[in-house]
């Protein structure tokens, strides 16, 4: 028997209470994403640098963090559709939330790269099989929300805790003397504060679609072009945008900063993404997807602050790397609900992320390959792809569900 099937009669009153429910339901997720970005997002700033010393080159880095993008946006496809047919969101939420977890403190005990980095590419893993179902489940609430502050809000709120966790590493690498494997030890921490929130949003939303009035559709057998084309912009903004794994090794190897304040530098990152998402979601829902236009020109920027510039230059990078991260994870989410209908939208999230991931994974390795040849090619591409995208974005009319 599916979730929506088991909820009926028995639905608790919280799910009927419209648009502050709702608005509860949403900041309930936030704050699993805020522990569970804690964890994972703390891993991610002293990946590159953890790799490094544990002998792994920039071209193994950049297909590391490329295969993780894959892997953990591949097998989205299969759980998205997996989640339609059965309606178990919460059951894929917590069996991805797990792996996505509880992989990262176990990176501690990694003896070698390539330990290291099956570990992370499992928590990627972890990931690609909840966020479908964590996706569709917040759509449910847009439209009492608002489509892109739904999205805004929660990565806003994520990205308290991806600025907490870094900012946490910081510190463990500055009084214990570069100790990476104590940073992603102490990470279990936030791992189960965020497993305790998951179980609690479950019992107080067993059936999260109630959130969401239901309307009648004329059914297609397929998504629209508006779709298709939006998945070739998203291909292009995915292709140029380097991974931080990266840009957090070419700190070190030019030694831009001390190993302790790359984390930091991350956190800023983060800070910078909390804003973003805030601040293009609220856009979205006044002007639609023309206003991924705006974004992908702004975050295009980062890539010759990051990598031809110094340390000044580096920061303002840094800051608009995370304004990237920010946007795609807020608004470009809102597209893809606004464009699908309620039945299919854990396929369309999970097809949208397969495809973001096949293109990440061939920017991030060929942008390890290039570093190894010429940094001034590595920006040339990452500029001029994710500039690519523009012009399709212009050619897309979303509207944001209020």
């Amino acid at each position: 028997m599916t979730e929506e099937r088991d909820a009926g009669a028995g639905e608790r009153p919280a799910n009927r209470l419209g648009g502050r429910s709702a608005l509860f339901f949403v900041v309930l997720i936030g704050c699993v994403s805020l522990f569970s970005d804690m964890t994972y997002e703390g891993a991610r700033s002293i990946t590159g640098p953890f790799l490094k010393i544990l002998g792994a080159s920039a071209t193994v880095v950049g297909i590391v963090a490329g295969l993780g993008e894959l892997i953990g946006h591949g097998v989205r496809l299969f759980s998205g559709v997996i989640a339609d047919r059965t309606r178990r969101y919460w059951l894929l939420t917590i069996v991805g939330y797990a792996i996505n977890l509880f992989a990262v403190p176990l990176i501690a005990l990694s003896g070698n790269f390539a330990v290291a980095s099956v570990l992370l590419i499992m928590e990627r893993f972890g990931k690609a099989i909840r966020k479908p179902s964590t996706d569709a489940m917040l759509s449910f609430a847009r439209e009492k929300v608002g489509s892109g502050w739904t999205y805004g809000l929660h990565e806003a709120m994520d990205q308290i805790g991806a600025v907490t966790g870094p900012v946490i590493v910081a510190g463990i690498l500055y009084f214990r003397a570069d100790n990476y494997r104590l940073g992603f030890a102490i990470l279990a921490l936030p791992a189960v504060v965020a497993m305790t929130i998951i179980f609690v949003a479950k019992f107080l939303f067993p059936n999260p679609a109630n959130l969401e009035m239901k309307t009648l559709r004329i059914e297609s057998r397929g998504f629209d072009r508006r779709y298709w084309l939006y998945l070739l912009a998203v291909g292009f903004v995915g292709l140029g945008f380097a991974d931080w794994a990266l840009v957090a090794y070419h700190f070190e190897t030019k030694k831009l900063f001390a190993d302790a304040f790359i984390p930091l530098l991350y956190a800023i990152a983060m800070a910078a993404d909390a804003v973003a998402a805030l601040f293009f979601g609220w856009l979205y829902d006044r002007i639609g997807s023309k206003c991924l236009a705006l974004a992908a020109l702004i975050s295009a920027g980062f890539a010759p602050l990051v990598f031809l510039g110094g340390s000044a230059a580096a920061m303002i990078g840094a800051a608009l790397w995370g304004i990237g991260m920010g946007w795609q994870e807020s608004i470009m989410r809102s597209v893809v609900a606004d464009l699908t209908p309620r039945e299919r939208r854990a396929s369309a999230f999970g097809l949208f992320n397969t495809s973001f991931g096949i293109f990440w994974f061939a920017g991030s390795a060929l942008i390890g390959v290039l570093y190894g040849i010429s940094i001034a090619a590595v920006v040339a591409f990452s500029v001029v792809t994710q500039l690519a995208a523009i012009p399709v974005f212009f050619s897309i009319r979303s509207e944001p569900a209020h």
